[in-house]
């Protein structure tokens, strides 16, 4: 257990990951909360799922909720690097499944709705799963709270 809990939260990417994960989280938790509660001109739950529900994703309720706590609670860990792996891998999911079903008829281009935007947004998140949240992350405090850190060498 704790082999697994270290290589879960340990991460040696150094400041790169915090340019990945704050603005991302920032994206991903505001997409959400359009999603769970409406704001930012988002539709809520209710909104979003009959909209999920009508482009063949169902039950569209469940689906609305599981997006939108997704992105807003995902992209609320990124921001801190708090289970920075396992929300991104949350994340790039949710992208996936985002890309395929509502963009990639629309080509790439964002203009025409295309799939641009959350092929990038699932790149940066499945580059975080791999490498984690780096040097100022939540997870190295921890990692460090759960005395499973390395030991300091001389």
């Amino acid at each position: 257990m704790t082999r697994f809990t270290q290589s879960l939260l340990e991460s040696r990417a150094g400041l790169a990951a915090l340019t990945l994960r704050v603005p991302t989280g920032i994206i991903l938790a505001a997409h959400g909360a359009q999603k769970l509660f409406g704001w930012f001109g988002g539709y809520g739950l209710e909104g979003t799922g009959q909209w999920m529900a009508s482009i063949g994703l169902g039950p569209g309720y469940l689906m609305a909720l599981l997006a939108g706590s997704a992105e807003f609670f995902g992209g609320l860990a990124l921001l801190l690097g708090l289970l920075t792996r396992p929300a991104a891998l949350v994340s790039a999911v949710t992208m996936l499944v985002a890309l395929f079903s509502v963009h990639i008829d629309n080509g790439l281009f964002m203009a025409n709705n295309g799939y641009e935007y959350a092929l990038t947004l699932f790149a940066v998140s499945a580059a975080l799963a791999i490498q984690g949240g780096g040097r100022l992350a939540l997870d190295n405090w921890l990692l460090t709270r759960l005395d499973i850190a390395k030991p300091a060498t001389a």
